[in-house]
This record gives structure tokens, sequence and C-alpha cells, in this order.
């Protein structure tokens, strides 16, 4: 199991590599030296050698047994140092990676997968490159280097034993072949297993309300029934693989030893030199016989690598260095497709006031999200361009257009920090007193200082907040970073009126200043934008006020009024309904 790919994924760490199977390679000749040692020690004393002589032997025993104990304290210092070096480095490449993708990681990944990745996976190649990869090397030239030893003693026996030596790889590549498909099936469960346990936890409350908690935990249940079906066939796999490989090892090593013992009694072989190829023979197989044991950490190591590799490898949104300056974004006969086939966009040309407040509506599905992820970078047109003062955003620097824009959506992130490190985050050198005044604006200000300040913590998914206030909170976080441009995604969607109401003062308020883009199910809330864009099926089909919309009678005015019709209704049924209750 030999990846150029993961390969290529050590960098500068393969001096680590080199060394390792350096002091192992020197382990191996200070063995030969002590099974050197004792046969000549014996050869002394069946040819009645004086007593001294014993020393010389005694001597080189003494010398090779350091020799070895310093090898093999170097080797494993050597392996966790690679270990440890190569975690190091691809976690930093990693997440690198991941800065580099951007917003759009978020749009192409699932948060669970991208995590077993990151931790998981580059633990897997912490072994495969630690353990499998020396052993790998070691394996591939102690077999010649024994061979060139003891070819010197007895050529006949030496040649057996290397020519036997190319079975246990054979061996190796012919369970390979099975083993692939089994480590991609492995993987492939583990991932869609965390997913599925990250969804439920997620998801837990609307389980428990809908009452399906009990449905999703039977799926929980066959995933993990399936993925332990793959774990017993990985384990039998490798049970499988152990006993060919045992096989094939003893008895390459048991031939070896016949021939010797062979040559011993027709006389062509010394007893020392004889015994000496018979302590050795093993040798021959023991660097590939643990090759074959860590054969199942590198087809781990090796499933995981190609998830690595595939994220390192995935394409970069396209960035220039140029400074945004101009004023205005647009969208400029923009086409595009998610999957190469169907178009989701199709010739669409949006402009965007540098002052005011632009609205994009239409039903769901009909492109509104595309726009906003076209905007804010995380996808490029296959046609036409975005364009910010009259240059394409792929020509700007990251740097340059993210200080430029901010965007705020139904799910906007907030740390699981203070609320000081969150506004902190938008602005580094933020004072207190542009926090509260933020928060005033939103009237968070009362309900902040009353539990426990700036230096309340809000929990992990703003779990101890509630979702209008989480919503105002991110509208807050924005408005201190003060922005040009500010891309409003469904930030009303899901919260209750009053914070509807109050965000949408605040949009309205900021439209004096900046450039403003809404997206909203709610036409009611698009009623006071200076420019109202209809979408439907991925175009554009009516464009204006909400005067000049309402006035042309389309399929704008007829999704406000039935909006309208519906809400009236809704209003006016709350009292009969609270009588009845």
């Amino acid at each position: 199991m030999f990846d150029k790919d993961l390969i290529k994924l050590i960098g500068p760490n393969k001096k680590y590599v080199v060394n390792t199977v350096l002091f192992m390679m020197l382990g191996m000749l200070a063995n030969l030296g002590i099974t050197a040692s004792i046969c000549l020690a014996l050869y002394y004393v069946m040819e009645n050698r004086p007593v001294a002589m014993l020393v010389y032997p005694a001597v080189a025993a003494v010398v090779a047994i350091l020799i070895r104990y310093v090898a093999a304290r170097r080797t494993g210092t050597l392996k966790d140092v690679l270990g440890r070096s190569v975690k190091k480095d691809l976690r930093d490449r990693t997440y690198r990676k991941i800065l580099k993708l951007g917003v759009k990681s978020t749009d192409d990944m699932n948060m669970a997968g991208l995590t077993q990745v990151a931790m998981e996976g580059i633990e897997q190649l912490d072994l495969y490159y630690s353990t499998y990869l020396p052993q790998f090397f070691f394996s591939m030239t102690a077999p010649l280097v024994l061979f060139g030893v003891c070819v010197w003693i007895d050529w006949r026996t030496s040649l057996v034993l290397l020519a036997c030596v190319p079975l246990i790889p054979v061996s190796i590549v012919a369970v390979s072949k099975y083993a692939k498909k089994i480590f991609a099936k492995y993987w492939g469960k583990y991932t869609s297993m965390g997913d599925g346990f990250l969804d439920s936890v997620q998801g837990l409350k609307e389980l428990k309300i809908f009452q399906a908690d009990a449905a999703r935990q039977d799926k929980m249940n066959r995933n993990a029934e399936e993925f332990r079906k793959i774990t017993m066939k990985v384990l039998v796999m490798q049970l499988a693989s152990t006993t060919i490989m045992d096989l094939v090892a003893f008895g390459g090593a048991g031939a070896g030893i016949a021939l010797a013992v062979t040559g011993l009694m027709k006389g062509w072989l010394l007893p020392a030199a004889a015994l000496f190829l018979i302590l050795v023979a093993v040798e021959f197989f023991l660097p590939l016989r643990a090759l074959g044991s860590a054969f199942h950490v590198a087809m781990n190591g090796a499933s995981a690598g190609k998830k690595i590799v595939a994220l390192l490898n995935a394409e970069d949104p396209v960035w220039g260095t140029r400074t945004a300056e101009g004023e205005g974004l647009c969208l400029q006969n923009v086409t595009f497709s998610y999957d190469g086939r169907r178009e989701v966009l199709k010739d669409v040309t949006m402009s965007f006031m540098a002052k005011g407040m632009t609205a994009i509506v239409g039903e769901s599905g009909c492109g509104k999200s595309t726009v906003i992820n076209l905007l804010i970078g995380a996808r490029r047109p296959q046609q036409g361009a975005v364009l910010l003062g009259g240059d394409d955003i792929a020509c700007l620097s990251r740097e340059s257009y993210y200080a430029r824009l901010a965007a705020v959506s139904y799910n906007t992130y907030l740390f699981n920090d203070t609320v000081r490190k969150n506004f902190e985050l938008a602005k580094r050198d933020v004072t207190d007193g542009e926090i509260y005044a933020a928060l005033q604006k939103v009237n968070l200000a009362d309900f902040v200082w009353e539990n426990g300040g700036l230096d309340k913590v809000i929990t992990e998914d703003a779990g101890n907040i509630s979702g209008g206030q989480k919503q105002r909170l991110s509208l807050a976080v924005n408005l201190v970073a003060d922005k040009d441009i500010y891309l409003f995604d469904e930030a009303t969607s899901n919260i209750d009126v009053e914070s509807e109401a109050i965000i949408m003062h605040n949009i309205k308020e900021m439209s004096k200043k900046k450039s403003v883009v809404v997206i909203s199910h709610r036409l009611a809330n698009v009623v006071p934008a200076d420019k109202i864009y209809f979408m439907r099926e991925g175009a554009v089909t009516e464009s204006g006020s909400h005067a000049e919309l309402i006035g042309r009678k389309g399929d704008y005015a007829k999704l406000f009024e039935a909006q309208k019709l519906l809400e009236d209704g809704y209003k006016s049924s709350v009292p009969i309904a609270e009588v009845r209750a």
C-alpha cells in the first residue's frame, strides 16, 4: 500500500522517514552482530579454543547489544517525532485550506464529515506515516542486506530465503484488492454514522416535538449495525491476511533452515555457519511480516488520506490582488449551475445602489439564496460577473472585498464566548460604549446588562438566548463592523414579531447610509425597498418599487395580495381561538 498522493503530504517530514529506516537497519545489523557473536563463541567452545578467546565474541556481543538498544530507542523517538510532526503539519494545512475555501466550505461540506476528516482521519494518517511507511521501506531493503551478508556463507541457502521473501508482498497485494473496497465502505459508513448522530443531536428538539425520536433511534441503530458489520469484515480480512502471511513467512524460513541443516549433514557447511543461517533465516521474513501486520493501518490511513487529499485538492475560490475601491454592487448577465446541467440562474442582471435598500423576492427555489452565495463570494458564475464599482470581484483581494461587505442570515453563527468577544470579532478595538450603543439599537442593552453584562457567555449555538435575541445580537455585531454593503438573507425568519420589527427598523435606518440587500419570504418587509427584484425559476421577471410592481398587477402583486389575505385571516382568527381556548 504505497500511495504517491499520500507521500506528497509528508512534505519536509521525509527526513524523519529516512532517518527512521536507517536506525531500523542499524538495529538489524546489530542483531546480526549478536547472532554472529553467539555462533563464534560456540565455535570456539567446540574447537576447544582457549577460554581467553571467548572475550572477543563477548565484547562484540555487548557492543552489538548497546548499538541495538540505542537504535531501538532512536527508532521509537523518530517515529514519535514523525507522527507528531505530520499531524501538526496536516492539521495546519487542513485548517489553512478551509480558510482558503472560506464561506464556500460551509456550502460544500457537512460539518460532521469535515470534523471527522480533520481529526480522526489525520490520526489514522499518523499511524500510516509513523508505523507503516518506515516499515515499508525497511522491509524492501532488509532482505537484500541480509542476502548480501549471508551469500558469503552459503549462496544456496541465501538464494532460497531471498526467493521466498517476495511471496509475502504477493499475498499482501492479493489481499489489498479486496481490502481497498472494505476500507472504502468502512470510512463511508463511519462518516455516515457521524453525520446521522450529529443531525439527531442538533434536531433533538424537533424529534421530540414531532414524536419522531423513536423512528430516529431505529435509524441510528441500523446505521450502527451496518458499521458493526463492516468493522467485523475488516477484522476478518485482517485475521485472514495475517494467517496467510504467517504461513508464507514460517514456510520460507523453514525451507531455508532445512537447506542449512542439509548443508551441515552433507559437509558443505560448518556447524557455526549452519547455526548462523538457521538463526538468521527468520530475519529475512520478520520485516515483511511486520509490514503485513501494519497493513490494516495502511489501508485505514489510505482511506482517510484520500478524503484529506480530496479536501486539500479542492478548487479554491478565485480571488485577485486588487483593492476594492468603487461603489455599486451588481450582477451582470449571470448564469449559474451547481451541477453543470440545470441552470439555477439564467442571464440575471441586478444592480444594488450604493445607498438604499434593494430587495430580492420570489417563491421558494427561484434562486434568491444562490444570488446571495454569488454576492458573498462562495460561488462563481459560469457566465457573467459579479461587479463591485465596475471591477469583477474575482480580480479583487478577498480581504479588501470582505472589508466592504457583511452578511446576516437566519443562521448567523455566534461563538461560544462572551458577548464582548463576539463583538471584538467584528471590530478588534470596539469599546464597551460602542457595543452598548449597538445593543441599544436592537433593544438588547437592558437584557445584556441584567444578565452578566458584556462578560455574559453565549453558549454553543446560542442555546441560552431565544431565536429572536440571537438574530438581534447578530445584527448588533454587524452594526459595529460598519461595512459599506449589508446582505440580509432571511434574517427575520422564524423569530417573534417584536424581534422582526426591531430588525426591519434597523435595516431601514441603515439603508439611508449603506447599501442594503434584503432577501425575505415575507413581502410586507420589503415594501419600503427602493427597488425590488422578483424572481421566478432563476430569472428576474419583474423589477421596480413596491408601488410600481403593485400597479403592474403581475406575479409580485399576486403573491403580495395572497400573503396579505393569509396574514389578515390569521390576525382575525386569533381572538376567536383565544376565546375558544
